[in-house]
């Protein structure tokens, strides 16, 4: 392999890609789309401007070998467990039930069973790095839909690492009992080769890690994290499994060990520039050709990804009792083609399970589905018709809305509370504290079931919708509070309110302060920022931690308010003890119980002159269990007082001297 060529096509491939990805930013879209076009243009189907296709595979490979070992890195052995109960029920009706129909579909247009359940692996893997992306930067990780779909990607990640097992044993031209005692051998033999690396990684990996960062060098550490990622990828490639176990693997090892944040903060880097290699050989597959040859199987591929593997991720939300939003939303986060499938594609082309014309027009549809998701996950928000159509699932939730329930007895003069998490618990209990009326909306089935088990008056229904406000007689509020972690669901709230109950005020958490003008151009009365908040919170805790005087740190919050958004609370810093001040290091605090022998029985502080003849100062006075930390100068010590001295050692010792009478 020329190495020149290889130099110059990287650079191609790096400078058209960074321009590519910044105009596509300006529409929105991700990197990872920006690099699937570079690829695109660049390959052997589009500009030609790169031949050495292999060399970039080669590197591409790299990087989902890298890939695996970050995605190990997340997972220590008992996290791995704790996530796998979590995720598990959830991920395996969507992942099951894909693998199922797209294998039946698959055999009913003729093709053979090993081929037919390949298929169904590919269509089952989504786009982890697109999907993530995304929710990240809409805030929807922690939306009910986010949580499902981050739930589900974790589990199609673990799945890649059976059916990379399964997927070369399925090209075998043996009879069907041999096939599935393959596939049985090849997963035990996994099992063995997982358990004796895991079992001799744990004893050597934390010891050989600590022997080199003894040496206190980064290059050696980074050296030492790809001895392990690569070094067990090479030996599972050994027996015959495929490099990325391996990696995954070392990851999960390096995961289980002190060392499991460092390495993370080291690979990510390379690990990102080898990905971004891999997106862009993934593109270079594309061919437009087959786009204009076979326009018809292209677009029943590409609806498959987008129609049917969205249906059946919205039936898998549906069965774990996600609220309609939620469903409908996890459908359309999961419909497109993931990193993962090109890995089993790659593996089917090598073990003679499928060639390249028979995936040509798959990867092709995957490929556009992996660009559209951007586009369609942040339209899909605004389409309520989707909503709409699943409603009728709600029933199966075993929940009860709001609409087919009647309110004991008519409310009014009470507080609407939109959303049962944290936060809204919070402001529930302290309403109810209060003694003012409250009724609750929320999406989560399940949160609502608890909660009315709780004879807590919490209902299950979108507020989205006019009709559930006006089931909540929110017309009758005082207020409303939103409290949910769906950004554009918030907005629409907020919108609905407004327009049914124009002048009932709108209380509503927002993550960011550049939401804040559109919230109350919508006819929210107060937008609370988190970001603001939580900086604030931040200024007086760093600050008083410094000691920062009181009245200084008062002056830069409420500069930082005066930037950001007002507030009539009180401005709180957190108190310190005086031990914390390090200027009054030499002070020490002391404390004297007054006896029937002591001097100070029956005396006054005035009498003693405790300040004046030994520079302590008296600063409180604990008396039948309760502290005075304002002492009359007049008032005469009795017997079992506890005095509190503050001073210097000479000076405090001096102060219990005269207080004793050991003075005199």
């Amino acid at each position: 392999m020329n190495q020149i060529p290889l130099l110059q096509e990287l650079a191609i491939i790096a400078g058209l890609g960074a321009a590519v990805t910044v105009l596509l930013g300006r529409l929105r879209l991700p990197a990872v789309a920006g690099l699937l076009a570079t690829g695109a243009l660049a390959g052997p189907f589009g500009l030609g401007l790169v031949n050495e296709v292999h060399a970039i595979e080669a590197l591409a490979e790299i990087g989902v070998v890298l890939l695996l070992f970050t995605i190990g890195l997340e997972f220590s052995l008992k996290r791995l467990r704790h996530i796998f109960r979590r995720v598990a029920l959830g991920g395996l009706v969507q992942v099951g039930s894909t693998v199922a129909v797209a294998t039946w579909i698959a055999l009913a247009l003729g093709e053979p069973p090993g081929r037919a359940v390949f298929y169904g692996f590919v269509f089952a893997l989504s786009s982890t790095a697109i999907v993530l992306r995304v929710l990240s930067q809409r805030g929807e990780i922690d939306a009910p839909h986010g949580r499902f779909i981050v739930g589900t990607l974790i589990f199609q990640d673990l799945c890649v690492i059976p059916m990379m097992l399964i997927v070369p044993v399925l090209g075998s031209q043996e009879p069907a009992g041999a096939v599935i005692s393959n596939i049985g051998f090849a997963l035990g033999k996994a099992v063995i080769v997982v358990v004796g690396i895991l079992l001799v990684a744990r004893v050597l990996v934390s010891r050989v890690l600590r022997w080199v960062d003894a040496r206190r060098s980064r290059e050696v550490f980074i050296l030492a994290v790809l001895a392990i990622c690569i070094g067990t990828a090479w030996l599972t490639s050994l027996t015959g499994l495929p490099l990325a176990l391996g990696a995954f693997l070392g990851g999960i090892v390096v995961a289980d060990s002190e060392f499991k944040h460092r390495a993370m903060g080291d690979m990510i880097p390379l690990r990102n520039a080898f990905v971004s290699v891999f997106f862009v050989s993934l593109g270079m597959m594309f061919d437009g050709r087959i786009l204009l040859s076979h326009p018809l199987e292209v677009a029943l591929l590409l609806g498959g990804f987008v129609l049917g593997k969205g249906t059946l991720a919205t039936l898998a939300a549906a069965a774990m009792r996600f609220p309609t939003r939620a469903m409908w939303l996890a459908g359309v986060g999961l419909a497109q083609f993931g990193e993962f499938g090109f890995v089993i594609i790659q593996l089917a082309h090598s073990s003679g399970l499928a060639d390249r014309n028979a995936t040509g027009a798959l990867l092709a549809a995957g490929i556009i589905s992996m660009f559209l998701t951007p586009v369609i996950i942040r339209i899909a928000p605004h389409i309520t018709a989707g909503e709409r159509l699943l409603a009728p699932l709600t029933r199966l939730l075993g929940v009860r809305g709001i609409d087919q329930e009647s309110l004991s007895e008519p409310i009014e003069g009470h507080v609407v509370v939109i959303g049962y998490g944290i936060a809204g618990k919070l402001v529930t209990r302290a309403l109810a504290t209060c003694g003012i009326p409250q009724l609750v909306l929320e999406l989560n089935a399940d949160t609502v079931r608890v909660a009315r088990a709780a004879n807590e008056p919490v209902y299950y229904a979108d507020a989205t919708s006019p009709e559930a406000l006006g089931h909540a007689r929110v017309t009758a509020a005082r207020s409303v509070v939103i409290l949910i972690n769906d950004p554009e669901a918030a907005v629409r709230v907020v919108d609905t309110v407004h327009r049914v109950a124009p002048k009932v005020p709108v209380f509503i958490r927002t993550r960011y302060l550049a939401d804040r003008t559109k919230l109350i151009d919508l006819g929210a009365a107060d937008v609370v920022a988190e970001e603001v908040e939580a900086s604030v919170e931040v200024i007086a805790r760093i600050l008083r931690h410094l000691e920062v005087p009181r009245n200084l740190i008062d002056t830069q919050i409420h500069e930082a308010r005066k930037d950001t958004q007002a507030s009539e609370r009180v401005v709180a810093v957190p108190r310190s003890a005086l031990p914390e001040h390090k200027a009054l290091a030499d002070l020490k605090i002391e404390s004297l119980a007054v006896t029937k022998h002591s001097y100070a029985a029956g005396r006054t502080s005035l009498d003693l002159g405790v300040r004046q003849k030994t520079q302590a100062l008296i600063v409180a006075l604990r008396r039948d269990g309760i502290l005075i930390d304002h002492l009359d100068p007049k008032d005469p010590f009795q017997i079992d007082d506890v005095i509190y001295l503050v001073g210097s050692i000479g000076a405090i010792r001096e102060a219990i001297a005269l207080l004793e009478g050991n003075s005199r």
